[in-house]
């Protein structure tokens, strides 16, 4: 299992919305976890698509935002690896969003554990950082 590591808002979301791999997302808030800024405006804008979606009430989103917003994640300034991102970004033609969470595992050398698999065939096709990703459900080593 993986001691510390860096998660992103597909994971994140998992911990307050059952979802495929909720159980293994949730396993994960016993390690040591950071993630950029971002983190929680990009979990509160996807409790907002199953808002509107009907999917979630209100309500129950405001809980999830809550439980999110007191999760054992240290939250590191997306300003503090902007520039990083933005190299990693054009390096993989991957939107910057994505790559902030990318270059926060970089810097520290840790895992980033993802649910996207988008995200993950993308930067596993850079052999600089590649290795720093971990798809949540398969073997977390």
């Amino acid at each position: 299992m993986i001691d510390t590591a860096v998660v992103d808002a597909s994971v994140a979301v998992k911990w307050v919305v059952a979802e495929p791999d909720s159980e293994a997302a949730v396993a994960l808030t016993g390690a040591a976890l950071t993630a950029p800024d971002l983190l929680l405006p990009e979990c509160a804008n996807v409790l907002w698509k199953r808002i509107s979606r009907g999917e979630l009430a209100v309500d129950e989103a405001l809980l999830a935002v809550h439980a999110l917003a007191m999760a054992p994640v240290t939250i590191v300034p997306s300003r503090d690896i902007l520039a990083d991102a933005l190299r990693l970004s054009a390096a993989l033609d991957h939107p910057v969003y994505d790559c902030l969470y990318l270059a926060l595992a970089s810097r520290d050398s840790v895992p980033l554990v993802t649910a996207d698999r988008r995200f993950a065939d993308s930067a596993w096709r850079d052999a600089r950082v590649g290795p720093l990703i971990r798809l949540l459900g398969e073997p977390l080593t």
